[in-house]
């Protein structure tokens, strides 16, 4: 079995497999980091091609799992018996249709974080504000009344210059301004349309009036300096804040994806990845058990949710006593977590990276070359429709 190459994920993993391999009669289990060199997606592929694939993987993005299954590498989940219970014992049948690829189950998911506004409370009290924004005019107001006390930047618009940071800043706009609606459909981009439009006018309009900038770093994150008041951050950022920057974690308020009109219950991105078992592995009826008894066994939910802050697949986080205790002693995850039941992962295309390298070029069309929305839309819209031969 590969994991992802993290240590908090490893620990977890390593914890789960003790229990399994300490149960008489129980096959051995062994699993190991996924051995990057450049990505998990390149030594997974790389691993194919020479034949020592592990039998079990974590760490799979919807694309990547399109593009594995388009490859007959992947096992149909669906097929196995106890599937459906499975899915049933662990409450997450909303997340395994969302992660269908062309009407099949081939990825359990792992967890799913709602991708949401991390807003200082402190820094909105001083401007005068008494509740995160949830319009674009409100951020607009917002940047507005920051600059005329003297501040520069309102918000980190967007989450850096790589395609995939696109899944944090267009990608969970995009379905909020749309109802949930998808960018790609049939292969093609459907983004360009009102929704596509209200994002975008709404970027550019942010960068044009220098209430933004295109150069914040990780390095030196602009919602802890407080050269920001407002950015995307994830559940996953909760034990690097309450390590480093308790304070300031103190002050954060979680706030739904931006739109026009304000949506009381907007939908947004799910950051989420999963777990596949390969074809080859000469071991599925093994492996398939030792799934379906960490996934029926909502202890290691709980266990994953303490470890990681990255909420499990399950739509009972709310409800379901087991995890009350860690609501409770955490009231930013709890926000983030209410959002789960509204947030859906990208497009399952074997194209992502194509995708959304347009999406970035779209974005720095309207910021650098002054581009119409409307223009970079259809740009964007026509690229990606060549690169999905369309």
């Amino acid at each position: 079995m590969w994991v992802a190459p993290n240590i908090t994920q490893e620990t977890f993993w390593g914890g789960v497999i003790r229990d399994w391999n300490a149960i008489p009669g129980n096959p051995k289990i062994e699993f190991t980091a996924i051995p990057v060199a450049g990505s998990s997606e390149e030594a997974i592929m790389n691993a194919l091609a020479s034949g020592t694939e592990p039998d079990i993987s974590t760490n799979i993005f919807i694309g990547f799992a399109t593009q594995l299954a388009e490859l007959g590498q992947l096992t149909n989940l669906s097929t196995l018996e106890g599937y459906d219970a499975l899915v049933d014992t662990r409450k997450m049948k909303p997340f395994t249709q969302a992660w269908e690829i062309n009407g099949e189950n081939y990825v359990i998911p792992i967890y799913v974080s709602p991708i949401v506004y991390w807003w200082r409370g402190d820094l909105l009290e001083k401007r005068g504000i008494g509740r995160v924004p949830v319009t674009y005019e409100e951020v607009y107001a917002l940047s507005e009344k920051n600059v005329a006390a003297g501040g520069r930047y309102s918000m980190q618009v967007t989450a850096g210059k790589n395609w995939w940071d696109r899944w944090f800043d267009f990608v969970p706009l995009y379905y909020a301004a749309s109802g949930n609606k998808p960018y790609l459909n049939n292969d093609r981009a459907v983004f360009n349309n009102p929704a596509g439009l209200e994002v975008l006018t709404f970027i550019q309009k942010m960068f044009l009036n220098k209430w933004s900038s295109y150069d914040f770093t990780s390095a030196d994150d602009p919602l802890v300096t407080g050269d920001v008041i407002g950015a995307v951050r994830g559940p996953w950022d909760i034990t690097r804040y309450r390590e480093q920057y308790p304070a300031i974690l103190a002050t954060i308020r979680i706030g739904p994806m931006l739109t026009a009109a304000g949506h009381a219950a907007p939908a947004t991105m799910a950051d989420s990845k999963g777990l596949v078992l390969f074809n080859s592995s000469d071991k599925k009826e093994e492996a398939w058990k030792f799934i379906q008894w960490v996934y029926s066994n909502p202890k290691y939910d709980v266990k994953w949710l303490e470890a990681t802050n990255m909420p499990p697949a399950r739509e009972d986080l709310l409800t379901n006593p087991l995890f009350s205790a860690y609501l409770e002693n955490n009231p930013q995850a709890k926000e983030i977590i209410s959002y789960v039941n509204r947030a859906t992962p990208p497009a399952a295309t074997t194209r992502t990276i194509d995708v959304q390298r347009s999406m970035t070029q779209m974005i720095e069309r309207t910021i650098f070359e002054n581009r119409s929305p409307a223009q970079a839309l259809q740009t964007s819209a026509d690229e990606i429709n060549h690169a999905l031969g369309k």
